[in-house]
């Protein structure tokens, strides 16, 4: 039996999604996963007002979805359990009574991250991929309900660390008129526009060499690989993890033609997401423009593998970083 300790837990309280990871460090230092969950919860919806705050039912279905993905990793006998909370709360002006209510229902408290520590923490979680473990200088875009957080890494080192408002509930608020009708062309101009200005206002710059690898981590990415899965009858880890951004392009023109109710039956396209899917696809797109990417390498191992990076590392010094 490999020997593995200490068992640490994360819950990601996300914008779109809460999820928990259950992982340990194994003998040569790699992170092993014991365990992971999802809940679709979206608390982030009413994201993109100026003064953007948290719905009662939004709260509600946060808190449930802790609740029940703490008892989910409570079963593998964690040491530590740490749950963060990124875009929605920390941009909410309740996002500290949400804070508050998550430590009243469940004794834990909720580490709300700034943009820096979340993009940083994702960068952390990548180098934790053995997938990725030949690439040295590359891009990294994790994708979520709030923000777009973007990353550049020189020697396996983050150089660039920002984040963006563009999240996919964001965008589909501020640019989408009816996310139940299929996605005009006139919602696409909108939101590839939102990312040009943002990135072109932003700090965020692509100074690494023409045809440097760009790595895609998040909700968007792993089910348009699932969707492509689901069409080749093929579980999802049998399909090629470098994603080519001209097959993203079909993809995003087949969604557009659906409404709603047609995207909710799409196989691997889960319905909670349906009405954001097209957004999320039109920033991946506008990005890889921008950049100049043709593909995109897809993984896994983003914000929640990061913290638990941290915490075996505070709980096992001296012991190599898995990098």
């Amino acid at each position: 039996m490999v020997n593995i300790t200490p068992i640490v837990a994360v819950i990601d309280v996300g914008s779109n999604s809460i999820k928990a990871l259950v992982a340990a460090r194994g003998p040569a230092g790699e992170l092993v996963v014991l365990g992971s969950g999802t809940r679709e919860a979206r608390i982030s919806m009413g994201i993109s007002e100026v003064r953007p705050r948290l719905s009662e039912a939004g709260m509600q279905a946060g808190l449930v979805a802790v609740q029940e993905l703490l008892a989910e990793t409570a079963a593998r006998m964690p040491e530590q359990t740490v749950l963060v909370a990124t875009s929605a709360v920390r941009d909410a002006a309740n996002g500290a009574e949400f804070r508050a209510r998550v430590r009243a229902a469940t004794g834990c408290d909720l580490r709300i991250l700034s943009g820096d520590e979340e993009a940083n923490l994702i960068g952390r979680g990548l180098t934790s991929d053995p997938a990725l473990a030949a690439l040295q200088d590359f891009y990294v875009f994790d994708l979520g309900g709030g923000s777009l957080e973007c990353l550049s890494f020189r020697e396996r080192r983050i150089e660039q660390a920002v984040s963006l408002p563009l999240g996919c509930v964001r965008l589909t608020e501020r640019c989408v008129g009816d996310p139940s009708a299929p996605f005009g062309d006139d919602s696409r101009q909108r939101v590839t526009a939102a990312c040009r200005a943002a990135l072109a206002q932003g700090d965020f710059r692509f100074f690494l060499p023409p045809g440097t690898p760009a790595v895609f981590t998040g909700g968007t990415v792993n089910t348009a690989r699932a969707i492509f899965a689901a069409r080749m009858g093929q579980p999802v880890a049998d399909t090629a993890a470098i994603m080519p951004v001209e097959e993203l392009r079909v993809l995003l023109a087949d969604m557009a033609r659906l409404d709603l109710g047609q995207r909710r039956q799409v196989d691997g396209l889960p319905p909670a997401r349906a009405d954001v899917f097209p957004t999320a696809l039109a920033i991946v797109i506008a990005l890889a423009e921008i950049g100049d990417f043709s593909a995109f390498h897809h993984s896994v191992h983003n914000l929640r593998y990061g913290v638990a990076a941290e915490l075996l590392q505070a709980g096992d010094r001296g012991s190599p970083e898995a990098v």
